[in-house]
């Protein structure tokens, strides 16, 4: 299946993220902050990435702002989970995949996971 990389400064959430995912059968990166998700993305090209919003060094928009500026990194899908800041990131559409408010349901999230990643592939995703 895919390289997903997470992004939350809280460790057990973004675990827990990784564990759901890693149960549909992907590769789980994680990564505290936006600054350390920049080079997780170089060095390993996820084809998608999932960030909270509100994190210390940079938020998740300011990463999606930076990872699309990047022409050569700038493609891959960003999905934005939060639990107070879902307005401000809905105002970005050109940023994210699909913004969902914490608490999410697990099926929403694997469902939008699974959207993003048959649209990078230019179809639908493999299961």
């Amino acid at each position: 299946m895919a390289l997903i990389l997470v992004i939350d400064d809280e460790y057990l959430l973004a675990t827990l993220l990784g564990d759901i995912l890693e149960d549909e059968g992907h590769e789980v990166v994680l990564a505290p902050n936006g600054r350390v998700a920049l080079e997780r993305v170089r060095e390993r090209r996820p084809a998608l990435v999932i960030t909270d919003f509100m994190m210390p060094v940079m938020t998740g928009l300011e990463f999606a702002q930076a990872l699309q500026a990047d022409a050569e990194i700038g493609p891959i899908p960003v999905i934005l989970v939060s639990g107070a800041q879902g307005a401000l990131a809905r105002e970005h559409p050109e940023l994210f995949h699909a913004v969902l408010d914490k608490p999410y349901d697990n099926a929403r999230l694997i469902d939008e996971v699974e959207k993003a990643l048959g649209q990078r592939n230019g179809g639908d995703a493999e299961r």
